[in-house]
Parts: C-alpha cells; sequence; structure tokens
C-alpha cells in the first residue's frame, strides 16, 4: 500500500474528532473491554495515532463492496459508503449531512476479507445523534451484520469495546493486520469540549462469527 494510503487509516482517529458537536454519547465502561489480540503498540514520545498502523495489504484484493451494516443490540440499520482520502491524504468521512451513513475504508480490506476492516461514522450531527451515537454502550457478544452488493451477509461478533484518548491512539492495536477477517467500527468518544470537540475515540473490536452465506 502506499504510503500516502498507510497514513489514511490511522487518522480517522483524529479526523472524526472535529464531527461531533454535542457530546453526552455512552462510553465504554471496564466492563466492555478486553485486551484485544496482539500487542498494543509500544508508547513513545510520539503519538500512536500519528505513525502508520502495520495493517495495509501487500497487495490488491478483489472484493464485494459492501452496502449495509445492521447492529441491532444499538438498533443500527445504516447504509454503507466508500470512504477515501482528502486533499491532506486523511481519511474522508461521511458528510454531516449523511450522519445516518456508515463508511467503510475502501483501499483496506472489505469486511468478511482476510484482515482488519474499518468502519467509520459520526456520533452526533447540528441535527442530533447520529449513526453511531449508542456504539460506546455496545456490549460484548453481540453481532454486527455486513450485507454486500452481491445480497450475500457475513456477521461479527463484539469481543470488546474501548475508549481512547486521541493522544495516545493505538493505532498498531486497533490496524494491525490479521490473518482472520476482522472488523472495527470507530466513533467520536471521550469527553467534548466547545470548539474543538470530542477528545477521543471509541473502537469497537469484532471477529468473524460466520463466513458469507
Amino acid at each position: 500500500m502506499r504510503p500516502r494510503t498507510r497514513l489514511a487509516v490511522l487518522v480517522v482517529g483524529i479526523v472524526l474528532l472535529v464531527n461531533g458537536v454535542r457530546g453526552g454519547a455512552p462510553q465504554p465502561t471496564a466492563a466492555q473491554a478486553t485486551a484485544a489480540p496482539g500487542a498494543a503498540g509500544v508508547r513513545t514520545g510520539v503519538p500512536e495515532s500519528l505513525r502508520p498502523p502495520p495493517t495495509a495489504p501487500a497487495e490488491p484484493r478483489s472484493r464485494t463492496v459492501p452496502v449495509r451494516l445492521r447492529i441491532p443490540a444499538i438498533a443500527v440499520d445504516a447504509p454503507m459508503t466508500g470512504l477515501g482520502l482528502d486533499a491532506d491524504g486523511a481519511l474522508e468521512v461521511p458528510p454531516a449531512e449523511r450522519a445516518d451513513t456508515a463508511g467503510w475504508y475502501a483501499d483496506g480490506p472489505a469486511p468478511g476479507e482476510p484482515g482488519t476492516a474499518v468502519v467509520a461514522g459520526h456520533v452526533d450531527s447540528p441535527a442530533g445523534r447520529a449513526v453511531f451515537y449508542l456504539l460506546g454502550g455496545l456490549a460484548r457478544g453481540s453481532a454486527i451484520t455486513v450485507t454486500r452488493r452481491d445480497g450475500r451477509t457475513v456477521r461479527f461478533s463484539v469481543y470488546a469495546v474501548e475508549a481512547y484518548d486521541k493522544d495516545a491512539f493505538p493505532s498498531r492495536k486497533v490496524y494491525r493486520s490479521t490473518a482472520a477477517p476482522e472488523l472495527r467500527v470507530i466513533t467520536c468518544g471521550g469527553g467534548y469540549r466547545e470548539g474543538t470537540g470530542y477528545l477521543g475515540n471509541v473502537v469497537v473490536y469484532a471477529s468473524l462469527a460466520e463466513p458469507p452465506r
């Protein structure tokens, strides 16, 4: 993957911070968090969210485009759209007027492919709650399903929900390469400050529970 593309994945933890407007969304509890498989990145003087994650696929893959994301436990039933890069090389997010849409990082693995698929979306918007407002309250064991353009569905099971400060976002842990299909769902989280926005991110970790069918 091109260096510019690699950078795009990691800055989702930064770009989403400026899109929330109100705060107050549920945050993960200690009971929801657990050590995700693999080691977290080593702490240094440089925030991990500013270092390329080691998750880039070695070569382009064939994929079936995801078109819908469902998380029944928090009443999410959202259309999906591919996310690319903006002019600064940062990962785009769905526009504010499409706050009910989940975005998928289209230069990475598609949900259900080997590797870590990344989904991002807003927690709120000027109009109120957005698609992932309740994400921080999701329980371990909850189901996440992704419907593909070919009509087949991939089901994942949540094994952790964690919150990170923006200056300590563990990109190696979140985006690490995996042999089996995994899913990360990311939105804004932590405290909220007027003029700055959200101070962190909520990350849901999920593993494949049922292959495409």
